[in-house]
Parts: C-alpha cells; sequence; structure tokens
C-alpha cells in the first residue's frame, strides 16, 4: 500500500537548457531593476559630483586664460587639436564650468555637486543615507536667491559671482522694488528659512510679580489649548491632523501550513472497536470567534481528536484526488494505515487593523515621531519549508512499536492518534479500561529503546483530555521562521498590549500571548540550547506591534555581544541612566543602580496612578489620552517598560543580593505600572533561582537541561530534560506545560530590523530613568548646610514655582529617590526657603516670585 501512495516526480531538468532559457529571457526592464544596476549608478554620480566641483574650483584661478577661449570658440572648442586651457579638467571641464558658472548661477552652481553626492551616496549604499528630495529642494531654491543674493553683493564687474541668471534676477528685482527693498527681501529670505529650518523661540521678558499671591488655583484649560501645549514638541507635530496616527505596517501574510492529526485505531479480527483508521485534522482556526473574511467557507466539520470510523462513501466524498483502490494489508499487529491528505488552502493576507477614528481633542503621544515607520516582513527571511512534512512510513513504524511494547507488558489501548509537529510527533493512546496510568508512565525509557529515539517524553494524562500522550522526535524536523509568526493573522490583529510571538505548539497553532498578563518571564536552559534565539523573537516581535513613544527597553549584558544588535536603536527603544553613554548595561555596578533607578520609576508611577485615581498603566493612559489628567501636576504619558537580563547567573553572583532584591521588588509589584521583566539564565540551580524569584515569575520557559534537579528547578516539574534542543522548550503559561518549537530569527535580520528604525528620526536622547546615588556612599556623613545637592538650586526654582513644599513633588518632578529628594527638603529649610514641616500637610513656601528666589540664590554665593 505504501508504494501505491508514493507520487512519481518528473526528473530533474537539465542545468545547462535552464541556463540558456534564463539568458534568454533576460530584457531591459531586468537590468535597470538590477541591484548592481543601481549601485553602478551611484558610482557614476558620485564621480560627476566630484568632477563639477575640482572644476567648479579650478575655474575661479583660471577663468581669465579660459574665459577668452570658450567665448571665441564654443562648442568646437572640442575640435580645436592647438588649444590649451589651464583647467584642471582639460577641455571639458573649462567648458562645463564656464556654462554653469558665468551663464548659469556663480557660486550657486556648487548646489549641484551637493545634488549628485547624495544621489550617488544613496544609489551605491542601497538605502536612503540622505534625504534626496529635501536636498532637490533645498537645490532648486538656493539656485536662485544664492545666485541673486550674491550678485546683488557683488555688484557688476570682471567676474560674475552670481551667474548670468543671479544678475538678470537682481536687475528685475532692482528695477521693480529699488535696490534697498531688493536687500530687505533677501534678508527675509534667509530669516525664513532659519524659522523654518531650526523654528526658534520668541519670547518677551515676563516682568515679576511684586504683590504677595495665594497659592494658584490652575484652572483646566480649553481642550484646543491642551492639545496645542501636549503635541507641540516639535516643528513637525504642527502638521495637518491626518497623519497623526502611526502608521502600522500590512505585512503579507505567508501561505498557510498543513498540519494534521492521525488517528490511528487498532482493528482486530473479530472487534470491531479495535479497528485503527488514520484520519488528517485540519488545522484549526487562530480565532473561531471571527467569522471568515470574504471567503466563502466549504463546509466543513471539526472533527474530534477520536472520531467514529467514517464510512467509504463519507471518505470518497472528502477526497479531492480519484478513489484508488486500495488492498487490506495488515502486518503483525493487526494494523492497517491509511492516510488522507488535506488539500492546503492559501491563507488570506493578514490586514492590519484600521487605524482608531480620529478623535481631535484626544492625546496622541505618537505625534512626537509620527512619520515612524513600523519595519516591513520582508526584512525577515523563511527559513526551509513551512509545511510541515510527515512520513507515513515512520508513523505506522513508530505505532507498531509503541503498540507491541504496550503489548509486551499486557496493557491494551482502544485507540490511538499521531498529531505531527515541526519538531515531534505527539501520540495520543486511550487505554484500555482497567490499566492504570502509573504503568505506561514507568515504561517512559522501555519506548524509548523500542523506538530508538532521543527525548521520548510522556505526558499523563494530557490536561483536558483522557488520553495519555507520548512525544517521539520526528526524523525530518521542520525550521519555524519568525517572518510565518509575524505575517499571521493572529498576531497583526491581536489586541494584546505587548504581543509576543514565541513559536509553534505541535499542533502548528502559533503561541502568541501577551507579556503583560505574564507579567514576568523567566528562561532558562542549558548553553547553546536557544535562550539567545528566543529573545531575539520576544524583542523583534515588540518591534515590529509597538511604537517608540509606546516601549522602552531596559537591556542587561553581562557578555557584551548578545544584545549589542539593539544598540542602534537607543533613541527609539532604549532607556538608560543619566550621563551614562552605553544605553547597554554590561557592567554590574551600572547594573544595580539602573535596577534601583528602576524602583524609583516604579514608585514615581504608582504616585502619579495614586493622584489620578487609576488601578494600572492601561486606566492612566487612557484617562490622560482622553485630556482628563493635568501635565501641569506632573503626569505625563507612561510608556511600558521592559527589563531584558541575558545572563542572570553572572549577576548573581557579582552582586548577590543587592540584584536579587531590587529584582524581587520590581517583580512583586511594577506589573499595575507597565514594568515587564524577562530574565534568562543558563545555570536553572537553586541558588540562582532561588525561592524569592520563582515566586513572582509564574511564566518560566525552559530548555534542553541536562538533569531533572534542572527541570524541577525551573518548571518544578520534569520534561525539559527529555527535549532535544535547537529551539525544544516547554513553556509554563496559566497553569500549563505547553511543549513549542521557538521561532528561529537569524542575527542578520535582526540587525535589519536595528538598522531600518535606527536609519528614521528618533528622539533627542534615550528615555531617561531616574537618577539613583548609592546611599551607602552618603553614610556617616553630618548633614552641613554650605555642602549643597548640586540638584539644590533646580529643587528651589520648583517649589517656588509650584508654591507646594512636598518631598513628593521633588521625587515625581526631578526623578529622584525618597532619601534624596528628602536631604532636598532639608536643606531648603535649612536655607530659608520653605518652612518646618507641618506633617501630613505640605510646608509653607516662603519666597513668592522667582525673581525674590534669585536674588536671595546670588547672596548665597
Amino acid at each position: 500500500m505504501a508504494n501505491r501512495l508514493k507520487k512519481k516526480t518528473p526528473p530533474p531538468p537539465d542545468p545547462e537548457k535552464l541556463t540558456a532559457d534564463k539568458e534568454t529571457q533576460v530584457t531591459v526592464t531586468e537590468v535597470v531593476k538590477d541591484e548592481r544596476t543601481a549601485k553602478i549608478a551611484g558610482a557614476v554620480s558620485l564621480l560627476l559630483a566630484i568632477f563639477l566641483f575640482v572644476a567648479f574650483t579650478s575655474y575661479l584661478f583660471t577663468w581669465q586664460d579660459d574665459q577668452d577661449k570658450v567665448h571665441q570658440f564654443g562648442v568646437k572648442i572640442f575640435a580645436t587639436d592647438d588649444l590649451r586651457v589651464n583647467n584642471l579638467l582639460g577641455v571639458l571641464g573649462a567648458y562645463v564650468a564656464h556654462n554653469l558658472f558665468y551663464k548659469g548661477f556663480g557660486f550657486a552652481s556648487y548646489l549641484f555637486c551637493s545634488f549628485f553626492f547624495v544621489l550617488g551616496v544613496n544609489l551605491l549604499f542601497a538605502r536612503k543615507v540622505f534625504n534626496l528630495l529635501r536636498n532637490l529642494k533645498y537645490v532648486v531654491v538656493g539656485l536662485v536667491v544664492i545666485s541673486m543674493a550674491f550678485a546683488f553683493v557683488a555688484g557688476k564687474g570682471n567676474f560674475s559671482w552670481g551667474g548670468a541668471v543671479g544678475e538678470l534676477l537682481n536687475e528685475w528685482f532692482v528695477k521693480w522694488i529699488g535696490r534697498v527693498g531688493t536687500g530687505a527681501l533677501l534678508a527675509l529670505a534667509v530669516f525664513s528659512y532659519v524659522i523654518w529650518r531650526f523654528n526658534p523661540v520668541f519670547k518677551l521678558p515676563v516682568l515679576p510679580r511684586r504683590a504677595p499671591a495665594a497659592t494658584p488655583i490652575i484652572p483646566e484649560p480649553e481642550e484646543d489649548a491642551v492639545r496645542k501645549e501636549w503635541n507641540d514638541d516639535d516643528d513637525e507635530i504642527t502638521e495637518e491632523k491626518e497623519n497623526a496616527a502611526a502608521e502600522i505596517p500590512k505585512p503579507n501574510k505567508l501561505k498557510g501550513e498543513s498540519k494534521g492529526v492521525v488517528v490511528i485505531m487498532p482493528q482486530a479480527e473479530h472487534n470491531p472497536m479495535n479497528e485503527f483508521d488514520v484520519v488528517e485534522r485540519d488545522e484549526q482556526p487562530e480565532e473561531e470567534t471571527e467569522p471568515e473574511s470574504e471567503e466563502e467557507p466549504e463546509p466543513e466539520e471539526e472533527e474530534a481528536p477520536f472520531m467514529e470510523m467514517e464510512t467509504e462513501e463519507e471518505i470518497t466524498e472528502e477526497e479531492e484526488e480519484p478513489e484508488v483502490e486500495e488492498e487490506e494489508e495488515e502486518d503483525d499487529n493487526g494494523l492497517e494505515l491509511e492516510i488522507k491528505e488535506t488539500p492546503e488552502e492559501e491563507a488570506e493576507e493578514a490586514v492590519a487593523p484600521a487605524p482608531a477614528g480620529k478623535l481631535n481633542t484626544r492625546y496622541d503621544a505618537t505625534l512626537d515621531l509620527k512619520n515612524y515607520k513600523y519595519p516591513g516582513i520582508d526584512l525577515l527571511e523563511i527559513h526551509g519549508s513551512e509545511k510541515i512534512v510527515h512520513d507515513p512510513a515512520e508513523l505506522e513504524a513508530n505505532k507498531n512499536q509503541i503498540i507491541a511494547t504496550l503489548k509486551n507488558y499486557d496493557i491494551a489501548i482502544q485507540r490511538i492518534a499521531a498529531t505531527v509537529g515541526p519538531t515531534v510527533t505527539l501520540y495520543e493512546i486511550v487505554p484500555a479500561p482497567g490499566v492504570r496510568i502509573s504503568r505506561i508512565k514507568n515504561l517512559e525509557d522501555d519506548i524509548a529503546l523500542s523506538l530508538a529515539a532521543l527525548g521520548i517524553r510522556i505526558i499523563a494524562p494530557i490536561p483536558g483530555k483522557g488520553t495519555i500522550g507520548i512525544e517521539v522526535p520526528n526524523v525530518r524536523k521542520t525550521i519555524v521562521s519568525m517572518r510565518t509568526l509575524l505575517s499571521s493573522e493572529k498576531f497583526q490583529t491581536n489586541a494584546f498590549s505587548l504581543p509576543i510571538a514565541i513559536g509553534k505548539k505541535i499542533d502548528n497553532e502559533n503561541f502568541i500571548v501577551d507579556l503583560a498578563s505574564m507579567p514576568h518571564l523567566l528562561m532558562a536552559g542549558a548553553t547553546g540550547q536557544g535562550k539567545s534565539v528566543g529573545l531575539n523573537a520576544i524583542l523583534v516581535s515588540l518591534l515590529y506591534k509597538k511604537h517608540p513613544s509606546q516601549l522602552k527597553f531596559v537591556l542587561v549584558d553581562p557578555k557584551k555581544v548578545e544584545l549589542s544588535l539593539y544598540r542602534v536603536i537607543e533613541k527609539h527603544f532604549l532607556a538608560k541612566l543619566p550621563g551614562e553613554d552605553e544605553s547597554i548595561i554590561t557592567d554590574t555596578k551600572k547594573v544595580i543602580n539602573t535596577l534601583n533607578a528602576l524602583c524609583i520609576e516604579m514608585d514615581n508611577r504608582y504616585d502619579l496612578l495614586k493622584e489620578a485615581g487609576c488601578r494600572n498603566i492601561k486606566e492612566y493612559n487612557e484617562k490622560f489620552t482622553a485630556r482628563r489628567l493635568n501635565p501641569e501636576k506632573g503626569h505625563q504619558y507612561l510608556p511600558f517598560i521592559v527589563l531584558v537580563v541575558d545572563e542572570f547567573a553572572d549577576l548573581i553572583m557579582t552582586a548577590g543580593k543587592e540584584v536579587e532584591m531590587p529584582i524581587a521588588r520590581l517583580a512583586q509589584l511594577a506589573r499595575a505600572v507597565g514594568i515587564h521583566l524577562i530574565i534568562a539564565t543558563q545555570r536553572p540551580s537553586v541558588n540562582i533561582i532561588t525561592g524569592t524569584i520563582k515566586a513572582n515569575f509564574p511564566a518560566r520557559i525552559a530548555f534542553k537541561v541536562s538533569s531533572k534537579i534542572d527541570s524541577r528547578t525551573i518548571l518544578d516539574a520534569g520534561g525539559a530534560e527529555q527535549l532535544i534542543g535547537k529551539g525544544d522548550m516547554l513553556v509554563s503559561y496559566n497553569g500549563e506545560i505547553t511543549r513549542l518549537q521557538c521561532a528561529f530569527v537569524d542575527t542578520p535580520e535582526v540587525e535589519h530590523v536595528c538598522e531600518f528604525i535606527g536609519d528614521q528620526r528618533g528622539y533627542p536622547q534615550a528615555f531617561l530613568l531616574p537618577e539613583y546615588v548609592d546611599e551607602k556612599e552618603l553614610e556617616g556623613k553630618d548633614f552641613d548646610a554650605g555642602d549643597r545637592d548640586p540638584l539644590f538650586e533646580d529643587a528651589a526654582r520648583l517649589i517656588v514655582q509650584s508654591q507646594m513644599g512636598s518631598t513628593s513633588l521633588i521625587q515625581r518632578r526631578m526623578k529622584l529617590g525618597y532619601n534624596r529628594a528628602g536631604r532636598l527638603m532639608d536643606q531648603l529649610e535649612a536655607a530659608g526657603i520653605v518652612g518646618p514641616n507641618q506633617g501630613s500637610k505640605a510646608r509653607e513656601v516662603l519666597f513668592k516670585t522667582d525673581m525674590e528666589l534669585q536674588d536671595f540664590l546670588d547672596s548665597l554665593v
């Protein structure tokens, strides 16, 4: 029967014929679109820019000798043999420079060099290094304005500073509006360019108020005024509101993968209940609640894992290929294998959700970088074949071995089903009545011996099913590409706060979850089993879904090489301490300061949530977006912060409690304020992953480990020691342990994604965490009013401007810890700026205006 199921494949074509056909089909369009053609054109443009620059510069020194010759001969200068010119680039350089410099635009002709340089660099490097369209605008306007300005300043003379075009324009404007009007017009043009390019702020001096004023009550501003104040961060935000919504990538979804569940039912001569049937189950839709789009689904019933045996008529109607008569073949176990091929269905193109309706009264944090473009799916690659290939002979052999092994120990089964996954195949068996599960569980090593396979794992029983699972590695394994997961409809249309695509289950369902609901993730496994690839998969999936204003990363990499790829997106997605040069934290001392700074940020966020009357970051940002919170009181849009620690064991060995305590505190409290942790380690021992850490990390990922003890340390259950490596992992989430094949994303793919983001306009600097000063360095020092904090004057101005002597105000507005803010308040009291402590009430502010405070501060110096 297996021979009849084999399909005849045509012989491979002749390589020589393929090469000949391919050469004859090359067209002009293909040559123009070829990448090599663009690079050659870029080199030609760079050469042309250098040629023009040298010709113009040489013309400045040789124009007196060459001008008459070009005037006399014109184009015939190229055909004259006994003529010599002094230009460094010969006759061609003299002719081009004379026509562009003397008869054209004068000194403004140098702008042609900049245009060809920008064009050449973009073509040569095959990416948008410079903005060509913006440069072209500058060239067009500059040729007119600069040539006219040189002609206006230099006047008429032997040497044409502004060229013929500049002198003609200058004569026209002098004739129309006079020389004074022409000069004013040119000054206005330069002034307008400065305003357009740099947007300077013009403010009149504010006279100080002499009369003492009570604590001001800040009225609620009008909606339009508040919108202008909150969104007017740079010059680009004042453009039309139609472009306010962030662009959402719409990658094309790949073709769907075929997956199947092979149901095998034993068959005996006299017992119909023991017949075996192999049925392949279609992939269930990822979101059953959503209707199918446009296409009319075929009437198709989902088959249960264990079905009644189908009749020949039903099988004939469902098969697309003509039925082939098959003779019953029985092996030693009396088993018959029949495989129904399920036709592949092309997956519909994933359509990103439409942006929410425009509400002019709502605050949009993405307006800071409104031209930000999400990475395209074409930056990722497809690794290998995405189709799950199952070998019927392999399934039949494994089934026979499992049944024979169980039969040797007098264990009878009723049904057996096989689910073929990318890495392993799950055989689900239903034991006969009266068979104890523990007997099958104890045969794990015997089944592994009979199958001669590595990594047999028995699940007894499978949660939610009345079956026992036996996971057997496939001979031919399939690589799960990251591109497949990110282009799936489930990833594109989810409403998660922090969606992460990790991998595929055994039944080929994409495992996409929300990091915000985990809320923290612990990853562990032996060296070289896929932890770094798993981290990259999580980070890349977040980069594909979130805007820089909505998410920030704090990356800790003691090995200094794993997370260095993300350094180029520092001004978009990374957060760091003030004054630090490197955004990727590698020094242990800086790690301690960063973790404590995150604790300060967490406390500050909880203060904001308390004042806003919100329970979590989602409610707070929604209220802030609806403009129900006043930024004058310290409120601001709060992005999610994800802390990623690549090698946690090294930090525990070098710092110990100094690292463990802030991480435990963040894991306990930071969930509600949008701070989430991802910790990875290759040493899953109890002194590294302590009880305090495990208690606050309910979501855990275990790659292959060396012993069952390590598996129990990570998952509180065995099984990780039976994995086969190379991305094979177990995920403990929502009380269930799921086996996945991690999505593979290669290092060049991560580089391409980061470079695409890094080439775009970002924030002026990385997201700054609150400043942290080690309290141990300040212990034992007596308080000295003369030894003031460096932030003393800033804190004094903040207190006087707000007319509120509050330590928590200094904490929030200056992003400081409570101890340093308290010392600042003590120094302000000692200096006489605020009054004494009044219990729960705010201190009295003794200065009412900034002018009075400045006079007082000057007197202290």
